[in-house]
């Protein structure tokens, strides 16, 4: 239990009052995941982020904290952060001994992880949302709310084991409640005016049309890329005029390495069906214009290629065959042999000098 005052801790930054000078919804959270491989190998990560930024790593060997940011301190002094990082250090060993004293009772499988997840959501004129969970394996274990414990409903009996445990921490349970309640709100807001500008860029997206691999005969799979776009939400569909195209399968949005981000979304169409289809792109950086890229005017390189090359190769075998003919006709014109008068000498008889 020792283990989700470690989570908390990144929650205990200092954050002024802020005015509301901008209406976007914003989030902060901290994200801790415990790696089980066997009884003696675990592995510990931590990370902190507001909206979509990270904004805080953790080193699990030295124990001390990424500021990913110039703004990431917050209002920590350099001895408050240095406490911050020691008591991190010294309590995140603590968890995975929690669930490892109850790998039979709680019928766990190594390998396997713990994810908790704690912070708050703002909402421009609407009540804050506060927020702590516990999952196992990618799926909700457990929640808390309310100075309690619940199970998820899908969580099953060891869901309700876990939360019997842990709601015997009363102590504990008290704090976290008036973390989440009074110092994660303070601090999301701090930070959030703190890192204003970097919150509130936009970087517009660059947006390419390619073929994937065919789905069947007779059929072609259109691929819309989009990347390099920044923020996040971004609404890209494959289009015939005004319509939606329902069969658009979008992929997950993938993260670049400066923070942008990269999706790509395709369609399975018959090839003759190809012709008025178009990929449509809305982005917040956009200025309300979609971005708009027809078929049509996409040919794959490989076709530019075929296009171009075959006439070519025709025509320089075209050239090569009228310049063997003119250097030797008699390999492109057929000599006909010549019709003999039967009353002639065999051609292959010898012309007698004397009769000559």
């Amino acid at each position: 239990m020792l283990f989700l005052q470690v989570a908390l801790l990144i929650l205990f930054i200092p954050g002024g009052d802020s005015d509301d000078d901008f209406q976007e919804p914003i989030s902060f959270r901290v994200i801790l995941t415990t790696s089980f491989y066997n009884h003696s190998w675990t592995q510990n990560q931590g990370s902190a982020w507001l909206g979509e930024l990270q904004t805080h790593g953790w080193d699990s060997k030295t124990g001390a904290f990424f500021y990913l940011w110039p703004w990431s301190r917050g209002n920590f002094s350099n001895e408050q952060l240095m406490e911050q990082e020691e008591a991190f250090y010294i309590l995140s060993p603590r968890f995975p001994l929690i669930f490892q004293d109850h790998i039979s009772q709680w019928q766990l499988e190594y390998p396997f992880q713990i994810q908790l997840v704690g912070g708050c959501d703002y909402h421009f004129g609407k009540a804050l949302v506060r927020f702590m969970r516990i999952a196992y394996q990618g799926s909700d274990l457990m929640s808390f709310q309310n100075m309690s414990w619940w199970p998820s409903p899908k969580g099953g009996r060891r869901a309700q084991q876990v939360c019997t445990l842990f709601n015997q921490y009363h102590v504990l349970n008290l704090r976290i409640q008036e973390s989440i309640n009074d110092i994660c709100p303070c601090f999301l807001l701090g930070l959030r005016d703190a890192g204003k500008a970097d919150l509130q860029q936009q970087v517009r997206p660059e947006a390419w049309l390619s073929g994937g691999p065919s789905p069947g005969p007779g059929h072609l799979l259109l691929v819309c890329h989009v990347s390099g776009f920044y923020p996040k939400p971004v609404w890209v569909m494959w289009m015939r005029g005004e319509q939606e195209q329902q069969g658009s399968q979008r992929g997950d949005i993938l993260p670049h390495a400066d923070g942008t981000w990269y999706l790509q979304t395709s369609l399975d169409v018959e090839a003759r069906e190809a012709a008025g289809l178009s990929c449509r792109v809305r982005h917040s950086s956009l200025g309300g214009q979609d971005m708009v890229l027809y078929w049509e005017q996409h040919r794959p390189l490989v076709l530019v290629f075929l296009e171009v090359m075959v006439p070519l190769v025709f025509l320089a075998g075209l050239a090569f065959w009228l310049w063997k003919c003119w250097k030797s006709p008699w390999r492109c014109c057929p000599v006909l042999p010549l019709e003999r008068d039967p009353g002639s000498p065999s051609s292959s008889a010898r012309l007698d000098p004397a009769q000559s």
